[in-house]
């Protein structure tokens, strides 16, 4: 079966860029503009999050799940595990949602559906309950990481020894692309840590929206990460602990962690375009000479003043590489005022497997 089908570029895993990060990438994780006041600003938000935060971590007393219960069918043999974390205004479990566990379960993964919103309707929680192994809604501390975290020591007395851990959320929408291939791809790469996409903002790492362990090994050390993880009310302190912290420490002991789509490939192939070339000299105050650049003095550029990789290139990813999402959080708020982001709806095929109406109904639903 010709699982690239469509697609410009062809699946396949990069090693995660290795090296320190430097102080001007690691600046750079503060400033997305690239200006120095800018930098000098988030700085200073940073601070103001974290001092408080670390107060009220140190003050928390530990909660169980509000609620939790076993899935029609419990899984109890599964050797392929999921953890999808949700969380919705109103607890509401979008279409979208569903199409996206329905997607997981013909992967072969036995889910574990972790909400961190208000009360899902008693509806769609047994909506939820017919495709997953076990359901849980528990408070909204920690994001996605303090989700993880939480449900771990379950996870482990249920399945102790699963081949395939695999770490979700509903932060994007779609998959606008078909995402059985890459999931494919990514079993055909042995045994290790794989993610979508690489960044290189505070150092090489694997954005953590989805993430697949492999190898009983490699399933154990992520199992031991997250059961001991520092989880914080802070978005910066779980970023630093958790996102950058997690391939450097299963690199370090001994595991292949790669990217589906990594960094230098695609920003190389943004650079190959005139037209992406120029979409990203608005989007960032270090590339409005971009258009003059040769080839490599250009991804020279991006490499040392690295992009997120879902927002300043979603547009390429989703375009030459059959990327399978977009960032929700860039199509609601565009935190980065990054150009054409409202013309998203072009580059979702009229045949996706989660079409524009499922994407445009979540979307009301995440502004309710």
């Amino acid at each position: 079966m010709d699982y690239q089908s469509g697609m410009i570029e062809p699946l396949y895993l990069t090693e995660l860029t290795g090296g320190n990060p430097g102080i001007r990438r690691v600046a750079h994780g503060y400033a997305t503009s690239g200006t120095w006041r800018r930098v000098i600003y988030r700085a200073a938000n940073v601070a103001l999050e974290v001092v408080p935060a670390l107060v009220a971590d140190t003050l928390r007393r530990p909660t169980k799940p509000f609620r939790m219960e076993d899935g029609v069918d419990p899984g109890a043999d599964a050797d392929r595990v999921a953890l999808y974390v949700h969380y919705a205004p109103t607890g509401r479990v979008s279409g979208m949602v569903r199409a996206q566990l329905a997607l997981l379960v013909s992967l072969g993964f036995a889910i574990v559906f972790i909400s961190n919103g208000p009360a899902i309707p008693e509806e769609d929680w047994q909506v939820v309950r017919a495709v997953c192994a076990l359901v849980v809604r528990r408070e909204n501390f920690g994001r996605d990481f303090g989700a993880w975290r939480e449900v771990m020591p379950e996870v482990r007395r249920r399945w102790p020894s699963p081949n395939e851990l695999l770490l979700a959320n509903d932060s994007v929408l779609g998959p606008i692309h078909p995402l059985t291939p890459v999931v494919l791809t990514m079993r055909e790469g042995g045994d290790g840590l794989f993610g979508l996409t690489e960044s290189l903002q505070g150092g090489a790492h694997l954005q953590s929206y989805f993430l697949l362990g492999r190898g009983k090994a490699v399933v154990a050390d992520m199992m031991r990460f997250l059961g001991t993880l520092y989880v914080s009310q802070s978005k910066w302190l779980l970023v630093q602990m958790g996102e950058i912290r997690l391939a450097r420490w299963m690199r370090d002991r001994g595991h292949r962690v790669a990217a589906m789509f990594g960094y230098d490939r695609v920003s190389r192939a943004a650079v190959a375009d005139p037209a992406e070339r120029r979409r990203l000299m608005g989007s960032h105050g270090k590339l409005g000479d971009l258009d003059r650049l040769p080839a490599a003095e250009a991804e020279a550029l991006l490499h040392e003043w690295p992009l997120n990789p879902t927002q300043h290139l979603w547009h390429v990813l989703a375009t030459k590489f059959g990327y399978p999402f977009l960032k929700t959080e860039l199509v609601l708020r565009n935190p980065g005022r990054l150009p054409g982001v409202e013309a998203w709806r072009e580059v979702v095929p009229a045949d996706a497997p989660c079409g524009l109406p499922a994407l445009e109904a979540h979307l009301r639903g995440m502004q309710a």
